[in-house]
C-alpha cells in the first residue's frame, strides 16, 4: 500500500472497481450429488447471466454440463430454482428460453425430453424405480387466466406427463422420495399464503402402478410454515417447522409429530426459490444442518435420538444449499473475508476444502471493511438488527472533523435477510469512504416468526422506520454524517427506499433498483406467486384500497424532496417497468435531481456484466454530483435531470 493520503470521503481511490466485480465473479446456486460426483449451478455475468451446470468428477475434472447456448434456469414462480437434477450420470435440466426439460450425459449434447408447450418445470426428482421424473409444473396454456400448478410425473422415454400426482392447490414444492421409492412427501399451499406464512406437509404411498394412495397431511396449516421435508435412510420423515416460533426440527412417526431439536435458532429459510436445502442425513441417527443466530450461520451435527446439537468448527459465517453424502457435506459458503465458494467438509477428517471460488480475487485486507452486527431501538420498545460496515481504505484518511456519508441498504423480499459474508458490492462503497448499514428490518428472517410477522399489515411502515432508526442511531453515535444519509434497495427494498424518501425526512438521497412505486398496480399486474403477497403485508385488496393508496410512493410523489436515481430492467415481470418510469417522470417534474437507467433484456435483477457495472458506477457518479465530491477515477457520465 502507498503512503496514507488525505481525501474526502467518497473520493478515495479503490482497487475494488466495478470492472473487478463483474470481470470473473460468478454466483452459485443449486447443488446436487451423484455418487462421488458434485454438481453445482453457476451464474456468469460475462455470459449475459447464463446459468451453467458444472460437474466435478471423482477424479478431480471440472467441466460444464450444458454448453452454450443452453441456460439452466426455470421460470416457475418467475424466481425459479430447482432447475436440474442428476441420476446415475444423467443430468436433467430446464432450459430458460423454451422452458423445456432436456437431458444430457456430461460431455455430450443435450437432447429434448418434454415437448413444446406453455408449461414450465421445476423441482425435478428422478423416480428411477418407475422410469419417470417427478416435478412441479406451472401451466400457462390458458390465456388470461392464472397459471395452474400441479405435481406430476413425466415418462423418461416419451417426455409426456403420465400422472398428475396432486392438483387443486395453488402451489407445490419439495417433492421427496423415500430411499426405497415407496413413499412420497411434498409441500403445498394456497393463496393468500406465502410459503413462510403457512404450508401443508403431505405424505402418500405408491401403488404398484405408480399412483398415490393413503394420502395424509401430517403437519402444517395456514399459520405453520413447514420447510424441506426429507426421508432419513431408515425411512423416517423429518421436516423443519416454525410451530414453536423458530424453524426447528421435527419428525413424523406414523402417528404424530415429535420434536427433534428445539432452540432459538432458524434451521429454515423463506422459500423464494425451489431447491433450497439446509440439511442432509449422515445416517439414520445423524443430521448435518446449517442454522442461523443473530445473522451468523453455523454448521451443526444433530443426534436425532438425544436431540443434542454439536457445533462444527467452520471458517464461514454464511452456509446454504447443504448436501450430505455419508461423511461429507458440500455447500455454498462464505465469510467476511472469503468470497462465496462451493466448499466441502469431511466429518471424518474434520476438514474444510474449497472446490470452486466465485472469483480468483485477492484484495488486500486494508481495503476490506469488517461487518459489525448491531442492535438499535425500534418503534414500540422493540429492538431491530443490522450489519454495519465502517469506511475502510488504509491508503486514505478523511480531513479532520469530516464524517462519512452513510449508505443504508434495505434488502429485498421483504421476507429475506442480509448476512455478514463478504460482498464486493458493499466493499465497493466502503473502500471509497462510505459507511454502510445493511438493515435486517422487522419482517426479515433469521430472528423467529414473531420478528418475521412484524411486517404483516405494516409494509412501508415498519421497514422504513427501522431503516430510519438505524441511520439515526449511527449518526447519534457520531459515526456518520447526519447530513449525508442515503438509502438504496432493490425490488421490495426499492419500495422501502421510495417510501423512506417520500414519507420520511431522514435521508437526503436514494437509489431505487426496480422498486415498487404503485402497490395497487403491483397487485393487479404481477405473477401468480406474489399476486396475493400484499394481503398479509398491506391488507386484502380491494377492501383496503385506501391503505394501498396511502402507502404507494407514486401517489405521493409531491412529498419527495431529495435526489433519487432509478434503475430498471425492461423485461421485469415482477415489478412492471412503467412504475419506475412514472416515478422518474414525477421526480423530474418536481425539478429534483434525478436519473433513470433502463436496460433491455434484463428482468427482475440484473444479470449482464455490462449492466451491473454501469449501475454501480452511475450510482456513484450520481452521489458525487449530489454531494459535491470528486471521484478518484473517471466514470462514464450519465444525464442527471435538474442538476444545477
Amino acid at each position: 500500500m502507498s503512503k496514507t493520503q488525505i481525501a474526502s470521503y467518497g473520493s478515495w481511490k479503490s482497487p475494488i472497481t466495478s470492472d473487478l466485480i463483474v470481470s470473473d465473479v460468478i454466483s452459485f446456486g443449486h447443488i446436487a450429488l451423484d455418487g462421488e460426483d458434485v454438481y453445482w449451478l453457476e451464474a456468469r455475468p460475462t455470459e449475459a447471466g447464463r446459468m451453467v451446470i458444472v460437474r466435478l468428477s471423482a477424479d478431480g475434472i471440472i467441466e460444464d454440463v450444458n454448453p452454450i447456448p443452453f441456460n439452466a434456469r426455470s421460470q416457475v414462480h418467475e424466481y425459479g430454482g430447482g432447475s436440474f437434477t442428476v441420476h446415475q450420470n444423467m443430468v436433467y435440466f430446464v432450459n430458460f428460453t423454451d422452458q423445456r426439460i432436456y437431458r444430457v450425459i456430461p460431455g455430450g449434447e443435450p437432447e429434448t425430453l418434454t415437448p413444446k408447450s406453455k408449461r414450465r418445470y421445476a423441482d425435478l426428482v428422478v423416480d428411477g424405480k418407475r422410469n419417470r421424473l417427478i416435478c412441479v409444473v406451472e401451466d400457462h396454456s390458458v390465456e388470461g387466466q392464472e397459471a395452474e400448478n400441479t405435481l406430476v410425473s413425466i415418462d423418461l422415454d416419451t417426455g409426456e406427463i403420465i400422472e398428475v400426482l396432486d392438483h387443486g392447490n395453488d402451489f407445490y414444492g419439495y417433492a421427496v422420495l423415500s430411499l426405497d421409492g415407496n413413499k412420497l412427501a411434498w409441500l403445498t399451499w394456497n393463496h393468500p399464503n406465502m410459503p413462510w406464512d403457512g404450508t401443508e406437509l403431505w405424505t402418500a404411498e405408491f401403488t404398484e402402478n405408480g399412483k398415490l394412495q393413503k394420502r395424509e397431511m401430517v403437519a402444517g396449516g395456514k399459520t405453520e410454515s413447514v420447510f424441506q421435508p426429507g426421508w432419513s435412510p431408515g425411512g423416517t420423515l423429518y421436516f423443519i417447522s416454525d410451530r414453536s416460533e423458530w424453524w426447528n426440527f421435527y419428525r413424523w412417526n406414523g402417528e404424530g409429530v415429535q420434536p427433534v431439536l428445539e432452540m432459538e435458532a432458524e434451521f429454515g429459510l423463506p422459500q423464494w426459490i425451489f431447491g433450497m436445502s439446509t440439511y442432509g442425513f449422515m445416517s439414520s441417527q445423524t443430521i448435518l444442518s446449517a442454522y442461523t443466530q443473530n445473522g451468523i450461520w453455523y454448521l451443526g451435527m444433530i443426534d436425532v435420538e438425544s436431540g443434542k446439537l454439536t457445533r462444527i468448527k467452520s471458517p464461514y459465517t454464511h452456509l446454504s444449499y447443504i448436501r450430505v453424502s455419508h461423511e461429507h457435506v458440500v455447500c455454498l459458503a462464505a465469510s467476511p473475508t472469503t468470497l462465496s465458494g462451493v466448499c466441502q467438509y469431511s466429518a471424518l477428517e474434520d476438514k474444510w476444502e474449497t472446490l470452486r471460488l466465485s472469483a480468483d480475487l485477492r484484495v488486500e485486507e486494508g481495503y476490506i471493511s469488517g461487518p459489525r452486527s448491531i442492535e438499535f431501538p425500534a418503534a414500540n420498545g422493540l429492538t431491530s438488527h443490522g450489519i454495519y460496515y465502517p469506511s475502510r481504505n488504509d491508503d486514505f484518511i478523511a480531513p479532520e472533523g469530516e464524517k462519512p456519508p452513510l449508505l443504508v441498504i434495505s434488502h429485498g423480499g421483504p421476507t429475506s435477510a442480509t448476512d455478514s459474508s463478504i460482498s464486493l458490492n458493499i466493499q465497493y462503497w466502503t473502500s471509497r469512504g462510505f459507511a454502510v448499514l445493511d438493515v435486517n428490518y422487522g419482517g426479515s428472517t433469521g430472528y423467529g416468526r414473531s420478528y418475521r410477522t412484524r411486517l404483516n399489515g405494516q409494509w412501508g411502515v415498519v421497514d422504513v422506520e427501522d431503516c430510519e432508526k438505524g441511520a439515526r442511531y449511527l449518526a447519534d453515535e457520531g459515526l456518520v454524517d447526519s447530513e449525508r444519509l442515503i438509502i438504496r434497495g432493490g425490488s421490495a427494498g426499492g419500495y422501502t427506499t421510495l417510501c423512506a424518501l417520500i414519507f420520511g425526512d431522514t435521508f437526503t438521497a436514494g437509489a431505487s433498483y426496480y422498486g415498487v412505486g404503485d402497490l395497487e398496480a403491483l397487485t393487479l399486474d404481477t405473477h401468480k406467486f406474489e399476486s396475493r403477497y400484499l394481503d398479509s403485508l398491506v391488507g386484502p385488496y380491494p377492501e383496503n384500497r385506501d391503505i394501498y393508496d396511502q402507502r404507494s410512493p407514486i401517489k405521493h410523489v409531491r412529498e419527495l424532496n431529495c435526489p433519487v436515481i432509478f434503475f430498471q430492467g425492461l423485461d421485469d415481470k415482477v415489478v412492471p417497468p412503467d412504475q419506475s418510469a412514472e416515478m422518474f417522470k414525477a421526480a423530474r417534474a418536481k425539478e429534483l435531481p434525478t436519473a433513470y437507467l433502463a436496460y433491455k433484456g434484463e428482468g427482475h435483477g440484473f444479470r449482464k456484466a455490462e449492466n451491473i457495472k454501469k449501475s454501480l458506477d452511475s450510482e456513484l457518479y450520481f452521489y458525487s454530483k449530489v454531494f459535491s465530491f470528486d471521484l478518484a477515477d473517471p466514470v462514464e457520465p450519465i444525464k442527471i435531470e435538474n442538476l444545477d
